[in-house]
Formats: C-alpha cells, structure tokens, sequence
C-alpha cells in the first residue's frame, strides 16, 4: 500500500497538480452545436426539440445536456494516468437520495448512462464546474462559486485520502444514510453555518423523498379503463404503446413481446429467486425524462402483483455509446445496458435489486440497448432553482466526498490520495479550471441560443 502511494506521488511530475487548472479551448475544437446536432440523428425525432427546449432555459440546463461537449473539452488535460469508474456526466443534479435493497435511505451518484473507466479528474473537474455553473445561475458572486468549486474538490480529496488510511471494507462499504445527512444538518446549524429555516426545509426534502414510491407514482401515472388499469397518457411526454405501434398489430401482439422482453432481462438481475416472477405485465407508455436522455427511448412499464392495488413501475431507457468513448477505450461489454449497470453497481454504496439491461428490436427492425430499474424509490435531490449560497455550499463538500467514494470502490485510492496529497493546490486548480469551464459553457449557451433563433435548431419550450 506504501508503494501505491509513491506511485500517486510520482504521477505528480508528469501531471503536476497545479496544472489542472489551464484550459482553454483548442484551436480545432468543435462546434457545440454540431455535437447537440449529432447526437440528435439517434434520437425519437419528434423529441429532440423538448430537449433543446429544456437546454435553453439556463446555461446550467445547457450545462446538463452537454456532456459529449465537455467530453472533447475533458480529453487532452493533465492526467495522473490513475483510471476509476467513472460516472462520465458527474454534475451536481445526478447527485440524491434513493432506496437501498435493505430500504436504507442514501446519498449517492444517481444517473450512469455516460459510465466508462477513465480519468479519475474528468468526474472531478465535471463536478466542480457544475457548481460554478450554477452558481453564476443564482447569482453567487465570483468568490462564492470558486469557494463552491474549491469546496467540491477539497472533499474529494480528503475523503479519498481517509479511504485510503481505512480498513479495507469500511472504505469498500463507507457510504452516507439519511440519518447521517440529517447529523450534517444539525451540525451545520450547531456551527452556524445554516440558519434553522434552511434546515428545517432540507429536513422536510429528506422526509417527503421516502414518500416517492411505485405507490405515488402509480396514482400519478396510472388510471382505470373499463377496470383495467392503464398509463395515463400526457402527449408528447408520456405516450401509451398503443399508440405508438405500427398498423396491424394487437394489444396480445404488445404484451407477448414485452413479456419475453422481461423474461430476458430477470437473468440479467443479481437475485436468482426475484419478486419479478410475481408480477404480470399490464401496460407500457413511452415517458420523456431528465435533460440531456430527452429523445433517447425510455419507457415505463406498469406491473401487476397479487392485484390491482399491488403495482410496480420499472423504468426501460435507452442506453446507447457513452460520451467518452470517443476519448478514452471503448467498452468492454458490447451491450450498452450491462455496461451502464455494471459501472453503476460498482460505483453505488447500494443499487436497485430491479436493475438490469435487454436488448430489444424496436418496430423498425433496429436493436436497441435498455437498462430497466424501478422507475422511483424514495428519490429526492436538491433543487437548483432555489438552492441558498450556504445550502450549496454544504451540497459541495457532500457531492465532492460522495465521488471520491464511488471512486475509491474500482480505482487505486491509496495512489489518488498520494496524487492529491494533504495540501490545497490540487483544489485551488480545480476552482480556477471551473471558472475557465463556466466562461466557456456561458458561449456555448450563447451559440446554442443563436443557432434556435435563427432557425438551425427546433427548440420546443412548452414541455
């Protein structure tokens, strides 16, 4: 383990802590817009303009939807040559709360759809110029968001470094519960650094998150047709299968797919004996989530247990080339679904006991990648649009430790920790990287807002 450590410090000489914090875009660099047209020609055309709708509500929206942008900007900067899991779209949204499999509620990296072994920085940098980004968003001063960026990067590395000092399974089972968030809070306001409203308000966050099940989503989502229970539809964001098929097919057509559909994804689930084989397919509706997945395939399938009043909700979305493949070595699983659950289960403290992937021909001949996994549990994640200076301040430090956990799981953590050492270089580059990113994001949004107004791109801004 010694030797470990040496090896991280040595790595400072080739990529020397410091700096990490020169960026500027390169001279052959592509056109933001191009990549966001790209990525488009794989997408539900007809949803492709309620993404770009949503990425211009704000340059952090922008910001969530670009990261293949960022991933070009990522490849070429200092490396320790130190590779991790890494989640690949690592920005303070894909951060929450969710249910363990033993209906513990914790906080980790929630979204892996970008998920593929790389640099360990690449997620850092992602993380602390989200913060800046969002920052500027709420009208944080220039010191706030470089303190929030130092902030990310100072946790991240001192947990990195008490994983590496730890016995070998606490570090591997190291994870934050809601009754540890609700001990940050208490001792945040002991120190004066949240007044007793703001807590309060987390404090609720946390406690209305354990009310977001299959059971709530299901009076959202579902409704009865001639006693039969069906998706609610909500055209263009939820659109029943019914609706979608080609002529010619039938309802029992739909469900005899979607049945050997889930027969092939329960071998894919770590439970040999799971409470699938309780539940009976009953409807599926294409449903529009998130940002920068709008226009992927995703669906939500509706299953029945003992009866009506026993439902469950899974979640089946598209899960196509990582971002950063362009960059970096190209998956070791050739399906794209195992891929982002094999990286997911490796960087959660605990995953869904729903999670799995399928590959599926779609109406047009073509085969496509899914992941499924239960549509919500217990899900809760802070809101940008209202987040005070001293609340993100603490939802820093916690994003910063978190990755440095998930990181620590399938990377060489006594190695990153001698890379980062005890001093801050590595988190004042880090903030001054963030600052340079936000610039450059704040033009691409100014290029994205163009290229809308003069008609190059279709952006729909009503859902």
């Amino acid at each position: 383990m010694a030797e470990r450590a040496a090896l991280g410090r040595t790595a400072r000489k080739s990529a020397p802590r410091a700096e990490h914090a020169h960026w500027a875009p390169a001279a052959d660099r592509l056109d933001p817009v191009a990549i966001l047209e790209d990525q488009a020609t794989t997408r539900v055309p007809e949803l492709v303009p309620i993404r770009h709708g949503r990425m211009l509500a704000s340059p952090f929206a922008f910001y969530r939807g670009a990261a293949a942008i960022m991933a070009g900007d990522l490849d070429g900067t200092p490396d320790s040559g130190l590779t991790v899991q890494l989640c690949g779209d690592a920005h303070l949204s894909n951060f929450g709360l969710f249910a363990s499999p033993e209906r513990a509620h914790i906080f980790d990296i929630n979204d892996f759809d970008e998920t593929l072994p790389g640099p360990w920085e690449w997620d850092v940098k992602r993380l602390a110029a989200s913060f800046d980004v969002a920052g500027r968003h709420r009208g944080f001063s220039r010191p706030e968001r470089r303190q929030l960026a130092q902030t990310v990067a100072r946790g991240y590395r001192e947990r990195m470094r008490g994983s590496a000092t730890s016995r070998v399974l606490a570090a591997w089972y190291d994870r934050v519960d809601a009754d540890q968030l609700f001990e940050l809070l208490r001792r945040a306001h002991t120190e004066n650094r949240l007044k007793k409203d703001q807590v309060d308000r987390l404090g609720v966050g946390v406690a209305k998150a354990r009310l977001r099940d299959s059971a709530r989503a299901f009076r959202k989502l579902v409704y009865v047709v001639d006693g039969e229970l069906r998706i609610r539809p909500q055209p263009p964001l939820i659109v029943p299968l019914a609706d979608l098929g080609p002529a010619g097919r039938t309802r029992s057509d739909d469900e005899e797919t979607v049945r050997e559909i889930l027969l092939g994804y329960r071998s894919t689930v770590l439970q040999p004996n799971h409470p699938l084989r309780d539940f009976e397919f009953v409807d599926m509706a294409r449903k529009v989530v998130g940002v920068g997945s709008v226009g992927t395939r995703s669906w939500v399938v509706l299953l029945r247990g003992r009866d009506n009043l026993d439902p469950l909700l899974l979640q089946a979305k598209q899960a196509e080339h990582s971002v950063l493949e362009k960059y970096l070595p190209p998956s070791e699983y050739e399906h794209h679904g195992e891929r982002v659950v094999r990286g997911q289960r490796i960087m959660q403290s605990a995953s869904d006991i729903f999670l799995g992937w399928e590959r599926v021909e779609g109406f047009d001949g073509v085969s496509r990648d899914f992941y499924i996994r239960q549509l919500t549990d217990w899900k809760g994640s802070v809101d940008v649009d209202v987040m005070q200076y001293p609340v993100a301040l603490l939802y820093a430090r916690l994003c910063g430790e978190t990755l440095a956990r998930a990181h620590a799981r399938s990377g060489d953590r006594m190695a990153i920790a001698g890379y980062l050492g005890g001093s801050d270089t590595f988190d004042r580059a880090i903030a001054r990287f963030s600052e340079r990113y936000a610039d450059q994001n704040d033009l691409d949004f100014d290029a994205f807002r163009e290229a809308v107004a003069s008609g190059r791109i279709h952006a729909d801004t009503d859902h």
